[in-house]
């Protein structure tokens, strides 16, 4: 057996363990360009995340989620085109809308799985 042929064994062996623990929990898989970056959402996923985010997020983060919406006592609204922000996982933008923040709300009783998804999808376009 050659290295290569070793290597690429190892590799497949990697993605079989990804794979079943996606299917054993039930995770989502985003979908990877060569680069290891995740490929851009449908385009209805976008739309449908910015009508979400105007109706829901834009008073206080901004319509253009630059955290320069309306403003409570306490801890201003996220700018959510910082690099703080760009840098923060899925999951965790996932769970701050799900589960809320300081003067934010959890959004988990009104919003759908799809629904939080596809703000997030939104969030994301808007620091390109």
């Amino acid at each position: 057996m050659n290295s290569s042929h070793i290597t690429q064994q190892r590799s497949w062996r990697g993605k079989d363990i990804v794979l079943a623990l996606v299917v054993a929990f039930g995770l989502s898989m985003p979908n990877f360009t060569q680069a290891g970056r995740e490929t851009q959402p449908p385009a209805e996923d976008l739309i449908r995340g910015k009508q979400i985010f105007l109706k829901y997020c834009s008073s206080c983060h901004g319509l253009s989620g630059k955290g320069d919406g309306y403003r409570l006592l306490g801890p201003n609204p996220a700018d959510l085109t910082s690099l703080a922000t760009r840098q923060q996982s899925d999951r965790d933008l996932l769970k701050t809308i799900h589960e809320g923040k300081p003067n934010m709300p959890a959004w988990k009783y009104r919003l759908s799985k799809k629904d939080s998804g596809d703000v997030l999808a939104y969030i994301r376009s808007l620091d390109k």
